[in-house]
């Protein structure tokens, strides 16, 4: 059975925050969590690190989980106090949040690489497992509406994920390249693990990030499964608009249109119960299909998760 050691998982959204959570559980510092940061952006003069920060917070046991998004028992009187001097607050930062975006931006003019920045906050935050942001150069979802494109946190947040998406780009990723830490770590992984997350705007950027993909297949190739999670379940999403997304780029709004994404990189797709009647479609794929419980809705059910896709992969 091989060794836990270097375990990566994919990661964006609030459900990869929680599925990495489950994988710490069982692996603490066995962990590495490569994120998507096509969804980061400047608000008030501070980067902002959506992404990240749900994975940091989710592993660090402080996320909000009535929210989805944030730090537990937030406050938000810079928000008001912005908002009483005219500033436009659609991205709401809570009090406790803004701290780590002041840090972050301390280290980042201090010449810190995002990937280093990242680092110092999670040892700050006292996690074991490493998160990797996917490139340390600057790569931006957009979507194309009938409003035009749009930066993705004004189409996500702004605008409600209301506008019916066209079309999605990745700017910046040809001229990004992946990280020295990242594509090391796929390339000892034991496992390559992808989160429930949106198959489009949380894991399609990662994908989009040279060096990444192709780390991925040698990984493969060396005999390191690849195993992904749905993010649909009864052909909707838990959370976001990734059934929407589907639906209006062309691809089925189901687990088999997941698969159908993800066909040809992974080895074995984990859909739930409800969706058990769809296996037959998926391993006409030439992918490997396992059925269980994938709803997360506590700390014993992101461990139990986990740890079936960690049996599934032969990882101790």
């Amino acid at each position: 059975m091989p060794d836990a050691r270097g375990v990566v998982a994919l990661a964006g959204g609030v459900g990869g925050g929680k599925f990495a959570h489950g994988l710490q559980t069982h692996l603490g510092d066995r962990l590495t969590v490569v994120v998507n940061t096509g969804d980061d952006l400047e608000r008030h003069g501070l980067p902002i690190w959506p992404d990240h920060d749900s994975v940091l917070y989710n592993l660090a046991g402080v996320d909000d989980r009535e929210r989805g998004w944030g730090l537990r028992d937030e406050t938000w009187a810079v928000t008001g106090q912005l908002e009483r001097l005219g500033q436009d607050t659609w991205f709401r930062l809570g009090d406790r949040d803004i701290a780590t975006h002041l840090i972050r931006a301390e280290l980042l003019r201090a010449g810190a690489r995002p990937t280093e920045a990242a680092r110092r906050l999670q040892v700050a935050f006292g996690l074991a497992a490493r998160i990797l942001p996917m490139s340390d150069e600057p790569i931006r979802t957009y979507v194309r509406t009938d409003d035009g494109w749009l930066e993705f946190q004004e189409y996500f947040v702004h605008r409600h994920q209301a506008p019916e998406v066209h079309e999605v780009r990745f700017a910046g990723a040809d001229e990004a390249s992946a990280t020295w830490e990242v594509t090391t770590a796929i390339g000892s992984a034991a496992a390559v693990l992808v989160g429930p997350s949106n198959p489009i705007v949380s894991i399609g950027p990662i994908l989009a990030v040279p060096g990444i993909a192709d780390a991925i297949a040698v990984a493969r190739k060396r005999g390191a499964p690849v195993i992904a999670v749905s993010g649909i379940v009864g052909g909707k999403a838990l959370r976001g608009p990734a059934d929407r997304m589907l639906a209006s780029l062309g691809h089925e709004p189901t687990a088999l249109g997941v698969a159908r994404l993800y066909a040809g990189w992974i080895d074995t797709f984990v859909i739930d119960t409800v969706d058990a009647d769809l296996s037959g479609e998926i391993e006409g794929l030439g992918v490997k299909v396992h059925v269980t419980d994938t709803i997360m809705t506590d700390d014993a059910s992101r461990a139990r998760l986990a740890g079936e896709v960690l049996q599934l992969a032969g990882v101790r």
